[in-house]
C-alpha cells in the first residue's frame, strides 16, 4: 500500500467536494436573485383594486340572457357569372332574427342522437 495513492485519491475527493459546495452557493444566489427580481417587478405593478374600485351591480339589476331563434344572412353573389368571390370580400358572417321562433324538437320516432345509429323509440 502507497500511502501517496491516498494523499492524492483525497485530494481528488476534496475538489470533488468542494465543487460540489460551489454549485450549491451557486444555486442559492441563483434563487436568492431571482427572488429579489420577482419582489421588484411586483413592487413596479399596481396595486389590486379596492372595495370601492370593484364593478357594481346596474340600478336596472342584472342582465338577462336573451335567447331567440336566429338565421343566417343571404350570402353575396358576385356582380358577374364567372367571377368568384374572396373570403375578405364576403366579410363577416352574420344572422338576423328568424321568423319563426318556435324551437327545433326531435322528431318523436328519432334516436335523438346525431350519428349516434341506434334504433330509437320502438
Amino acid at each position: 500500500m502507497n500511502s501517496a495513492m491516498y494523499e492524492a485519491a483525497t485530494g481528488a475527493q476534496v475538489f470533488g467536494y468542494v465543487l460540489i459546495l460551489l454549485a450549491g452557493v451557486a444555486c442559492v444566489a441563483g434563487l436568492i436573485w431571482a427572488f429579489r427580481l420577482g419582489a421588484k417587478v411586483r413592487d413596479r405593478e399596481p396595486a389590486p383594486p379596492r372595495p370601492e374600485e370593484q364593478p357594481r351591480l346596474p340600478a336596472s339589476g342584472p342582465v338577462r340572457e336573451t335567447r331567440e331563434v336566429r338565421e343566417p344572412d343571404e350570402v353575396p353573389r358576385a356582380a358577374d357569372d364567372g367571377e368568384r368571390l374572396t373570403p375578405h370580400q364576403l366579410g363577416n358572417v352574420g344572422s338576423k332574427r328568424a321568423d319563426d321562433q318556435s324551437r327545433p324538437r326531435w322528431s318523436p320516432g328519432s334516436s335523438g342522437s346525431f350519428g349516434g345509429g341506434g334504433g330509437g323509440r320502438t
